[in-house]
């Protein structure tokens, strides 16, 4: 039988995996997508049909849902009659709608971490601070919570246990790197909600150096980096979600986490926040309205959504591990590059939501045929990697591996090593 699925939230990356799901619903079955703005699900489940990305005929429904609200996820989600629920909403809900499967049995995927809104950078590791107090709870349960399931955190989450496990012997550092090299057209807008993904970088960079949370500050390290298809990037040590997983569940002592940032989104961001911009705290106006800075930020910048029909370049994330094999040094980049026109073409998307949302999808996927339904709460790394990078291979998300520099997608790689 085939699970109902239930998606909850209507930004960029839900629209992703609703197509995507859609294109696998005779596996999926009834699929459902709920938010607090009705309108921006209808519009999705409208984008679905005109796209036509139903592999077969079935239900495709829209719900006003406030995931804050646990009775009334829990209500949706028995309603819907839902066995797996994708929340690719703000990451404030994250607890709010784990509880609600932990009550119905329904698994639970996600592709950020939680966070709460009034606190920015909480200590690490991340996942220690909420998901991770809820373990026992989902074994007891017999709940499946796969938690960031994107594709940072997520797909580079797998290419560092398919490195550990199949390239090296012992790996001496991962260095993730995510390169944007598209353009927009826009005088100045985020990929993600600007609210979070401004969240990302107001505090503490923190680091897995040495086998040690290291602190920085933001765009305090630099490093150019030569990488396939889109060429030297420079790019700024930055937290992340996926080090604060990885280096508990992997005997790595150095993971760092690199992202691309241009000069003009540096200056922008730099006065913003000197402006007190990009505060989540509450300020009063002359007038005597509360109201928070970064709230009234997102709220003139453009939706991430509407930056799709004009995106044009394409993004390379991937991990350079380095290590060693039968005795002598061995370094490899494991990486995927999304083009955002294919993107748009394909779906209506951008790159940035293509490459977090088919992930989401795809795990899915692989709950609904058994491969990774554990019963229990999971990181990415904690799951075997190569059924998850060979589906989304199939969805439009190819791996490749550099080495001494060569250029090989991963499924010719298995295949030679099967020969």
């Amino acid at each position: 039988m085939t699970p109902n699925l239930l998606i909850i939230g209507a930004g960029g990356v839900a629209h992703v995996v609703a197509h995507k799901c859609a294109q696998h619903n005779d596996r999926l079955g009834e699929i459902h997508i709920a938010s607090r703005t009705l309108e921006k699900c209808q519009a999705i489940v409208a984008s679905v049909h005109t796209k036509g990305s139903l592999r077969q005929p079935g239900v495709l429904h829209a719900h006003a849902l406030d995931a804050m609200d646990i009775d009334a996820t829990e209500a949706l989600i028995r309603e819907t009659a839902a066995r797996i629920v994708i929340n690719v909403g703000s990451a404030f809900l994250n607890m709010s709608v784990l509880e609600a499967c932990l009550r119905t049995g329904a698994a639970y995927l996600d592709t950020a971490i939680h966070e709460e809104p009034d606190r920015v950078c909480e200590a690490p590791p991340w996942y220690a601070n909420h998901e991770w107090k809820r373990r026992e709870a989902c074994a007891a349960a017999g709940v499946t919570a796969i938690l960031g399931a994107g594709f940072d955190p997520g797909v580079v989450n797998a290419y560092a246990r398919l490195a550990c496990d199949d390239y090296f012997d012992r790996v001496d550092s991962i260095d993730i790197v995510d390169i944007n090299a598209g353009k927009h057209g826009r005088y100045f807008a985020t990929n993600f909600d600007p609210e979070v993904n401004f969240r990302e970088f107001t505090g503490t960079v923190w680091s897995w150096q040495g086998g040690q949370w290291t602190a920085a500050q933001m765009f305090e390290y630099r490093k150019e980096w030569d990488l396939p298809v889109v060429g030297r990037q420079s790019a700024y040590l930055t937290g992340h979600d996926e080090l604060h997983s990885l280096s508990q569940h992997l005997d790595v002592p150095d993971i760092r986490f690199w992202m691309g940032f241009g000069e003009h989104y540096i200056n922008v961001f730099t006065v913003l926040k000197n402006l007190g911009m990009l505060s989540e705290q509450p300020v009063r106006t002359a007038e005597g309205q509360e109201v928070v800075p970064l709230k009234v930020l997102k709220a003139v910048l453009p939706d991430p959504a509407s930056l799709a029909p004009t995106y044009a370049g394409k993004t390379c994330i991937g991990n350079l591990v380095r290590g060693e094999k039968d005795g002598r040094a061995r370094e490899i980049f494991v990486y995927n590059v999304c083009d955002h026109a294919d993107s748009y073409r394909e779906i209506g998307s951008q790159a940035i939501s293509y490459t977090a949302g088919v992930p989401a999808a795809a795990a899915a996927l692989l709950i609904a045929d058994g491969t990774w339904r554990v019963g229990r709460m999971a990181n990415i790394e904690q799951l075997p990697p190569r059924p998850f990078l060979s589906l989304l291979a199939s969805m439009g998300l190819e791996t490749w591996v550099r080495e001494d520099g060569r250029d090989m997608p991963l499924a010719a790689l298995a295949d030679s090593v099967d020969a």
